[in-house]
């Protein structure tokens, strides 16, 4: 298994999940996405919110590490950056687009998930490239 930066990881995941509590929120596109996504203001008061954000958050985690287990131990910036957005946009938001369109989500919808990992991804990828 090759070596990662477990501080840079794990700082990663943090910045990732902050920036999704920011990017879904009513700041930027919270209300938006409730619309779209069809959760009601009650939903958003209901389960279990140590095991949404906890599971949010292992998740990023496990994101974060898969990710600099695929970067390497001391990628450079330009490609650890390029590869994030890369990873954001034609993986992840790619295959966000191939569902929505047979679910006939909305393209509004697909522009605030997709737009959202593709710059967590980015997050990730810079940190990563950073932190040596």
């Amino acid at each position: 298994m090759p070596e990662i930066n477990w501080l840079a990881t794990v700082a990663a995941a943090i910045a990732a999940f902050g920036l999704g509590g920011v990017w879904y929120s009513p700041l930027l596109f919270g209300k938006a996405w409730q619309r779209e996504a069809g959760v009601s203001d009650e939903a958003m008061k209901n389960g279990n919110m140590g095991v949404i954000f906890g599971g949010a958050f292992a998740l990023t985690l496990l994101a974060s590490v898969v990710f600099a287990f695929f970067l390497g131990p001391k990628p450079a910036l330009p490609f650890a950056v390029g590869a994030g957005a890369a990873a954001g946009i034609a993986w992840v938001a790619a295959a966000f687009g191939i569902n929505y369109l047979f679910e006939r989500k909305s393209l509004t919808l697909f522009a605030i998930n997709g737009g959202y990992n593709a710059l967590l991804f980015t997050v990730i990828g810079l940190i990563l490239g950073l932190w040596h």
